[in-house]
């Protein structure tokens, strides 16, 4: 199990691998993100019924989910995962969603650098991502990553809503 605790402006950091009790906590962080971005709409996350139950969509090969605890409470998580129609050598960066009061503190930055971490141990050659211009504050982060604009989706996510195409090279 990983587990990384930071001390960092007097909060108790700690990046965990995603346990089922924390379902019910991520479910409602993914939801109230994409109405805070006024990003609740069809074709994403908010309407699929995986986001209930992020715990049993990640115990797969190669697919890894973490969850950050802030002061002792699910603050929220990010993952990687061998998306279908993905090739063999490219994950997903998934679901990364954080609640108001850790954004801005770089906390997604630990978050997203463990993902890409993880992504190596698997032997994964690239990470993908999609995301929507609702969601554009994670973009200078994911550009400060490597990641890179496509012109097109790739592999069947089927987050139509999605009109942003990233892939960052390990």
């Amino acid at each position: 199990m990983t587990l990384i605790i930071k001390k960092r402006m007097g909060d108790k950091i700690e990046i965990r691998n995603i346990k089922q009790e924390d379902n019910y906590a991520l479910a409602k962080i993914v939801r109230d993100t994409l109405a805070e971005f006024k990003a609740n709409k069809s074709g994403t996350a908010f309407y699929e019924e995986a986001t209930d139950h992020l715990y049993e969509v990640f115990q797969i090969n190669k697919a890894t989910y973490f969850v950050v605890v802030l002061n002792d409470e699910v603050a929220g998580g990010a993952g990687i995962y061998p998306t279908r129609g993905l090739p063999q050598d490219t994950c997903e960066l998934v679901k990364l969603y954080l609640v108001p009061n850790t954004r801005g503190k770089g906390i997604g930055k630990m978050l997203m650098q463990h993902c890409i971490d993880e992504a190596r141990k698997y032997s994964y050659k690239k990470i993908y991502l999609e995301t929507m211009p609702e969601l554009k504050s994670a973009i200078p982060m994911y550009e400060k990553f490597g990641f890179n604009y496509l012109n097109h989706s790739i592999g069947l996510s089927g987050h139509s809503a999605c009109s942003i195409w990233m892939m960052r090279e390990m």
